[in-house]
């Protein structure tokens, strides 16, 4: 049986990190995987989730099966975080949700529900887009159509476009956008155009299904947060999966949550019922240890001070790194061509390179990018920092 099937290759990213790992030179640079780094170039776990670690080994007396909907207090906080305490959604009782392996699981168990509320509905996606978009959503049945985002001649977040496109929005329809450091080019919508967009969406009755893996990264909690406050405000229906990946270093935990603000509280809790059946039918219930250093952090006043303060630090590195680079790249002779990188937020930016410069880098440079010229500015340090713009400016 199994001749018939045909070899894949590797994801490009994880083909990447292979790669990366196998370069035994001594220069080499990882600009291409999606993970905070440190000065050393290590993604170390934070320092709120060691001391969570040690609250939890000695509390947990038990590895039974958790909650198929995972932590009820896990659950409440990762509301509370992404939406704010005193949020309407959450004292209209109209908002439900359930911890999932990611935000990758919470993508998928959204998707299969909503292929269940409509067989004629698309989702509209940004173009570009993170990659593992396009196979999460196609693969639960969705119709998938893109829209315009991105100028990469310009490298400026293209609204004008954004809305032309999005005026052929049918009822049902529904629009995947990003809460904040928009993955892959660090443009995002500024509150202005976050309420225009709110105002196309509720006119189209079209459902606005927000990414949020980066909360925290860009400019700050509540900062990154307005877009979807602001629509979970003033629109009807929305989606929201979130990742803890990122902003809490947990990323082989797995730690996500996908959530529902429906237009009254019946509504949510039939989403509810609806998210539960379909994890059953994916993974059954979600794991536990990951959720469990999230929900000790977000309840305790002062491992949640501890880890904002991190977080903080982990976001005006990221901005440090971004004004350096564009520093070094303008008195090396590049002029204002990189002058964008230092307005974009969170750990992306493309360098507008071509795929065969992007390939030069690797093979004589040892310097690891997608072919898109994507970059992970976190992955660039005072130690490297040279180096790599000297590399850049030699295949310009």
């Amino acid at each position: 049986m199994f001749e018939v099937l045909p070899e894949l290759t590797a994801d490009p990213i994880l083909g990447l990190m292979t790669d990366f790992k196998n370069d035994t030179d001594t220069r080499k640079v990882d600009l291409g995987a999606g993970v905070y780094k440190n000065e050393n170039g290590h993604t170390p776990i934070m320092n709120a989730v060691t001391k969570a670690q040690q609250i939890w080994l000695a509390r947990e007396d038990s590895k039974v099966y958790s909650a198929p909907a995972g932590s009820p207090s896990f659950n409440d906080a990762i509301i509370e975080l992404a939406l704010g305490s005193q949020h309407s959604a959450i004292a209209e009782q109209r908002v439900a949700n359930v911890q999932t392996p990611g935000g990758c699981g919470a993508l998928r168990v959204a998707a299969n529900m909503l292929k269940r509320c409509s067989q004629n509905s698309k989702v509209w996606v940004s173009t570009p887009t993170w990659a593992n978009h396009i196979p999460l959503l196609a693969s639960a049945g969705l119709e998938l159509v893109e829209y315009s985002y991105y100028d990469s001649q310009q490298h400026i977040l293209d609204f004008d476009a954004m809305i032309s496109d999005l005026s052929q929005l049918n009822t049902g329809d529904i629009v995947l956008l990003h809460a904040c450091c928009h993955n892959p080019s660090g443009a995002d919508l500024n509150p202005e155009q976050w309420r225009a967009l709110a105002e196309l969406l509720n006119t189209k009755g079209a459902i606005p299904y927000i990414d949020m893996a980066y909360l925290g990264l860009g400019d700050g909690i509540n900062e990154d947060a307005y877009g979807l406050r602001y629509l979970a405000e003033h629109c009807p229906e929305l989606i929201v999966a979130i990742s803890c990946s990122k902003n809490f270093g947990l990323y082989r935990e797995r730690v996500g949550s996908i959530m529902v603000a429906a237009a009254n509280s019946k509504d949510a809790q039939t989403c509810k019922s609806q998210l539960l059946n379909v994890a059953r039918e994916i993974y059954s219930m979600p794991p536990s240890y990951g959720a469990a250093l999230v929900d000790i952090i977000l309840n305790d006043a002062a491992l949640k001070h501890n880890w904002s303060d991190e977080l903080i630090h982990m976001r005006k590195r990221i901005s440090s790194l971004r004004e350096q680079l564009c520093e070094r790249l303008t008195f090396a002779g590049a002029g204002d061509r990189f002058d964008y990188i230092v307005n974009e937020k969170g750990m992306f930016s493309f360098l507008g390179l071509t795929v065969e410069q992007v390939k030069r880098l690797k093979q004589e440079h040892h310097i690891y990018m997608v072919d898109s010229s994507r970059i992970n500015i976190a992955g660039l340090s005072t130690n490297n920092m040279d180096y790599t713009v000297e590399s850049i400016m030699s295949v310009l």
